[in-house]
């Protein structure tokens, strides 16, 4: 019996053509390509055959209908979707790390509407470099001689010992072969540049006597990666960036630093601990330094490398530079981006820097505007600590103030609401309660949040 109810639910199945006749999908169709349309009936076709094979119940011929209407409008969807970050976390990986100040986000849009100059001289009008957009601006900054720009940090990193290294030996501290993210380690990207990962020291004390016990005929470079992302606290010891780029210099090794973040400001000016600034390490000797564009440095995603002349050329001319060229999009964003820095306003415009230097009471006159707007008891205002994030300053909190809401045993189901809202909102859940904190949240987001936050209220 119910191999024949099965049976007859399989022979009444609508057929493709059935379900492009429905008026509502004749509707779509003037919006929609027709054989993409197509495919996605045959696709929610097949999908209840299968259900209906597995034992599930008999779709009606109106929910297939609203099927194929929800895989298009998920097609429409803008995306990646803005959300709202009230997380604390300045620098979210998930939430796309650094936003972009609005003068980048223009130069984008300037840039990329028309036709642009992105590799034309057009003082002789023969063919130019992409570099020279930033390169000027990146060298002035940090002091380097020369600097050259890549679609992400690991790409700089795997260039710069694809080119210099390739079947020699790179000594690094055995602390320093750390994991950056994703799942890829410094070890397996040394790797596939064809570079020979010789580590010395120990996970917690390495001594310049390591680096130098490490040298040798095959030695191409000494690489120093800063610990960005985690602390080694206690019994440790590190020779300094100066100390081992003097070593190199005393055997003519270069001395490569991978310092990650990007910080071009002083972070103790904000009560953070002290992060390594790239001029810095170029002024303590570095050959060639390599950081993010779309961390501390607050751009868009991309690989920096500055240091010295004669090895960003031999980078330049490798072949995998055309596979890891930065696009011209973020070209656009990053050469604003650093105009911030040489017009010395990146704490007024760069919007990470923005949020790390706002005064703790400024973010407590927001969240007490945000509960007086909530209003009822469900929401408090209470003090809390935001974090850098991004792989950036681990460990360093800054004191923030926070929205707390207090609805047991529904704060879940309330992050999900927020989270499917046309603007999602993302906070953070903890012993029970949610917690918006203020610091993340941009200029002009506030609407949003509490319109946001009063329905997803409501719905639960």
């Amino acid at each position: 019996m119910i191999e024949l109810l099965r049976n007859m639910n399989l022979r009444n199945l609508p057929s493709v053509e059935k379900i492009l006749s429905n008026p509502e999908l004749k509707e779509i169709l003037r919006d929609y390509d027709r054989l993409i349309v197509t495919e996605l009936v045959r696709d929610t076709i097949n999908h209840a055959r299968n259900s209906l094979l597995n034992g599930s119940p008999a779709p009606s011929f109106i929910s297939l209908i609203d099927q194929v209407k929800e895989s298009l409008s998920s097609f429409a969807e803008i995306g990646p979707k803005p959300v709202i970050n009230a997380t604390g976390v300045v620098l979210h990986t998930n939430l796309g790390r650094a936003p972009i100040s609005m003068e980048a986000a223009n130069a984008i849009i300037h840039s990329s509407q028309g036709y642009s100059n992105l590799e034309l001289d057009l003082g002789s009008g023969n063919r130019g470099s992409r570099q020279v957009q930033v390169e000027g601006l990146l060298t002035r900054i940090t002091g380097a001689e020369a600097a050259l720009v890549v679609n992400n940090n690991a790409s700089s990193v795997l260039l710069a010992l694809a080119a210099i290294a390739n079947g020699r030996e790179v000594i690094v501290s055995r602390g320093e072969a750390v994991e950056i993210g994703g799942g890829f380690r410094v070890p397996e990207v040394m790797a596939q540049s064809g570079a020979v990962l010789v580590e010395v020291g120990s996970t917690n004390r390495t001594y310049l006597k390591d680096y130098r016990r490490g040298l040798n005929e095959n030695t191409a470079a000494l690489l120093t990666v800063h610990s960005s992302n985690f602390i080694v606290m206690g019994f440790t010891h590190a020779p300094t960036v100066k100390e081992v780029a003097d070593l190199g210099r005393e055997h003519d090794v270069p001395m490569f630093h991978d310092i990650g973040s990007g910080c071009l400001l002083d972070t103790r000016a904000f009560g953070l601990n002290y992060e390594p600034t790239v001029q810095a390490s170029i002024g303590d000797g570095s050959d060639l330094v390599f950081f993010s564009g779309d961390k501390l440095l607050g751009g868009p995603q991309s690989g920096i490398i500055v240091g010295r002349r004669d090895l960003i050329a031999t980078l330049s001319e490798h072949p995998l530079m055309r596979a890891m060229r930065i696009d011209k999009l973020s070209l656009s964003a990053l050469r604003a981006t650093l105009l911030h820095y040489v017009k010395g306003e990146a704490l007024d415009k760069v919007p990470v820097w923005k949020m790390i230097s706002e005064h703790p009471y400024k973010l407590k006159k927001r969240v007490q505007a945000w509960k007086d707007q909530i209003g009822g008891e469900l929401a408090t205002v209470i003090s809390s600590q935001s974090t850098i994030g991004g792989g950036s300053l681990p460990g360093a909190l800054l004191p923030s103030w926070s929205l707390c809401i207090d609805k047991p045993g529904k704060v879940e189901s309330l992050g999900r609401e927020l989270r499917r809202l046309p603007k999602p909102v993302i906070g953070k859940i903890s012993e029970d309660k949610l917690f918006l904190d203020a610091r993340t949240v941009l200029v002009g987001e506030d609407e949003d949040l509490i319109v946001g936050l009063k329905r997803a209220l409501e719905s639960v």
